[in-house]
C-alpha cells in the first residue's frame, strides 16, 4: 500500500506502509520517552498530513488517547477543549505554534509540545519544551505494542460548539474497529459502480481534526488501498493530486465540492471516475448534477461527531432494481444504515414510530456499537441525549417504506411556521436548482404573525446573475417548477430573498445557520404575506 504525502517545503513525496508502520512504532517509542502512559491524552493540531496519520495509530495503539483539535476552533475554544480533555503533550504542525503558545498557559496538564513540517523552532513555548518530530523518531529506541482492553478509550473529540461549548466524546478501540468494518462491508457491497476495493485511491479531504476524519483513514488502511494527504486543504492542489493521483474516491462537506467544481482549474482537471461522498450538511441537487457533468459520482452520508460518525450511507441495497435508472433520486437521501446501525424516526414526544410514508417527519434516534456511551464529564447532557434508551440525533427526517430516511432539518433549524414545519433543507435543493444560484441557505426568520416564515440568502453564480435574484424572481422559479407539481406546497414560498457575496461557515465548513440568523433573523419584522 502506497502513501502519497505532500510538505510545504519538498512538494509531493511517498512511502509504503511498512515503512509508516516502522516510523508509528518509533513515534509511540518517542511519546513514551516524554512521558505518555496509558489513558494519557495526546491532541493533534495539524492539517491532513502523514505525520497526523502515523499519530492516528501510534498514538491509541500504545494505550494512549488520541484527541485530534479542531484547528478552527477560536482560541479560548481550544484552550476549553484541551484542558477539559486534560492533554499532557500536544503534536502541532510548525503553523500553529503561536496558537499553542497562547492556549498552553490556560492548559494546565500540558507537558510537552512535539512539533511537525518545521525547519526551524524554538526551544520552549509558555513554558513547554518543544521538540521535533523527526528528531524524536529517529533517535527512538524499539516498541512492542501493549495488550490493550478492547473498551478501552482510543480517541476522543468534541463536538463544533455552535450550540454552546464544545461536548466531549470518546470511542473505544471496539467502537472504531467495528465503524471501520460496518463502513467497508457496506461500502463493498453496493452497487458496482461505487464499490471500494484495495484497487481505489482515496484523497483525504474531510479534515483529519473532525470525527477522525469520518474513519476514512481507519477504513483506507484497513482496506489497503493508496493513500494521498494533501496537507493543507487548496483547491488548487487538490484538483491536480486527483488527477495525477489517479484519485477515484475522496468526501467532503458540500462547500468543499463547491469550490472544487467552480475553480478555474476545475474544467482543466480530469475529474472522471471520482466517487465523492458528501456529507456534514444536505448536498443541493443542483451541486449534485453539476458534479455528474463533470465525471463525478456523488452520494450522501450520515452521521455525527457522537456517532464516529457513520450511521447512513445513500447506497441502495441490491434488490431495488429501480435504483439504477433513478441514482440521483437514491444518492441524494441521506441513506439507508449500515451494518449493526439500528435507526428510528420517531415523535419525540412518544417515542413511538412515524409512519414511513415519505411525509410525516420525526427525529432520528439511534442505537449501534460506536455511539459514544456518554457526554465527557458532562451527565445532564448525557441523560438528554440518551433518554428513553436511544441516542437522540435533534435531526428532523422523514422515514421511506423502503427504510432509507432524508433529513429535512435539524431540530434547531427548522422553521415553524404559524405552528406547521417548513423544512429548510427542501427549499434549498429546490432554490439551487435555479440558473443563477451558486449556494443557498434557508433560516426562519421572526414574522410577527407567523413565527416564522423562511427567508432565502443566496450567492449568485455571476455577477450578471446578482441583480435576477429578486424574491419575485425565486418564488416564481419555486411555483412554476416545484409548487404547481406538488413537490412542495405554496406556503413555504420565501418571503424574502437576500444575496450576499458568500455564505458564513461554521469551523468544520458547513453554513453557520446560527450567524444567519443573527445578521437576518429580524429581516421580516414588518410582516411579509405568508406565502
Amino acid at each position: 500500500m502506497e502513501i502519497v504525502y505532500r510538505t510545504k517545503g519538498r512538494g509531493v513525496e511517498r512511502y509504503r506502509w511498512r515503512d509508516a508502520a516502522k516510523r508509528m512504532e518509533a513515534l509511540a517509542a518517542a511519546l513514551e520517552g516524554l512521558g505518555v502512559g496509558r489513558l494519557d491524552r495526546v491532541a493533534t493540531l495539524d492539517w491532513n498530513t502523514h505525520w497526523h496519520y502515523e499519530a492516528y495509530f501510534a498514538v491509541p495503539m500504545m494505550g494512549a488517547v488520541l484527541h485530534p483539535v479542531n484547528i478552527r476552533l477560536a482560541p479560548s475554544e481550544i484552550a476549553y477543549v484541551m484542558r477539559h480533555a486534560g492533554d499532557k503533550v500536544v503534536i502541532t504542525n510548525i503553523d500553529f505554534l503561536k496558537l499553542v503558545e497562547a492556549v498552553a498557559p490556560n492548559v494546565p496538564s500540558l507537558e510537552a509540545v512535539v512539533v511537525v513540517d518545521a525547519e526551524s523552532h524554538p526551544d520552549s513555548v509558555a513554558g513547554r519544551p518543544v521538540y521535533n518530530y523527526e528528531d524524536l523518531i529517529r533517535h527512538a529506541g524499539g516498541y512492542e505494542w501493549p495488550e490493550l482492553d478492547e473498551d478501552q478509550p482510543a480517541a476522543m473529540g468534541y463536538t463544533s460548539g455552535t450550540t454552546g461549548l464544545p461536548k466531549g466524546t470518546y470511542h473505544s478501540h471496539k467502537m472504531i474497529v467495528l465503524h471501520t468494518m460496518s463502513a467497508a462491508i457496506h461500502l463493498a457491497t453496493t452497487w458496482p459502480g461505487y464499490r471500494i476495493s484495495s484497487a481505489d485511491t482515496i484523497l483525504h479531504i474531510v479534515p483529519m481534526f473532525h470525527v477522525y476524519s469520518w474513519g476514512l483513514p481507519y477504513l483506507a488502511a484497513m482496506v489497503g488501498m493508496k493513500q494521498v494527504f494533501p496537507n493543507k486543504l487548496d483547491p488548487a492542489v487538490l484538483l491536480r493530486l486527483i488527477e495525477e493521483e489517479g484519485v477515484t474516491l475522496t468526501a467532503g462537506v458540500p462547500t468543499i465540492l463547491y469550490m472544487l467544481l467552480t475553480h478555474p482549474d476545475a474544467e482543466k482537471r480530469n475529474l472522471k471516475g471520482l466517487t465523492f461522498i458528501s456529507g456534514g450538511s444536505a448536498l443541493p441537487r443542483g451541486l449534485a448534477e453539476l458534479a455528474a457533468r463533470h465525471g463525478i459520482r456523488v452520494f450522501v452520508g450520515y452521521g455525527m461527531t457522537e456517532t464516529a460518525p457513520v450511521l447512513t450511507l445513500a447506497l441502495p441495497p441490491g434488490h431495488i432494481r429501480e435504483a439504477e435508472e433513478r441514482w440521483l433520486d437514491y444518492a441524494l437521501r441521506t441513506g439507508w444504515p449500515v451494518p449493526l446501525v439500528q435507526l428510528r424516526v420517531v415523535n419525540p414526544d412518544t417515542m413511538e414510530p412515524v409512519p414511513r410514508d415519505g411525509k410525516t417527519m420525526g427525529e432520528i434516534v439511534v442505537r449501534a456499537p460506536w455511539v459514544t456511551p456518554e457526554y465527557y464529564k458532562d451527565r445532564e447532557k448525557t441523560e438528554k441525549a440518551w433518554r428513553g434508551g436511544w441516542f437522540h440525533t435533534g435531526d428532523i427526517a422523514v422515514w421511506y417504506p423502503d427504510g432509507s430516511i432524508v433529513i429535512v432539518d435539524r431540530e434547531k433549524d427548522v422553521i415553524k411556521s404559524g405552528g406547521e414545519w417548513i423544512s429548510s433543507t427542501r427549499l434549498e435543493d429546490a432554490i439551487s436548482r435555479h440558473p443563477c444560484v451558486a449556494q443557498v441557505a434557508v433560516i426562519g426568520a421572526y414574522h410577527p404573525k407567523w413565527q416564522e416564515r423562511p427567508i432565502a440568502v443566496i450567492v449568485p453564480r455571476g455577477e450578471e446573475c446578482r441583480e435576477k435574484l429578486s424574491t419575485e424572481e425565486v418564488r416564481r422559479f419555486l411555483m412554476e417548477n416545484f409548487v404547481e407539481r406538488g413537490e412542495i406546497p405554496k406556503w413555504w414560498l420565501p418571503d424574502k430573498v437576500v444575496v450576499v457575496d458568500e455564505l458564513p461557515k461554521t469551523s468544520v465548513g458547513k453554513v453557520n445557520k446560527r450567524e444567519l440568523r443573527r445578521l437576518y433573523g429580524d429581516a421580516l419584522s414588518q410582516g411579509g404575506d405568508g406565502g
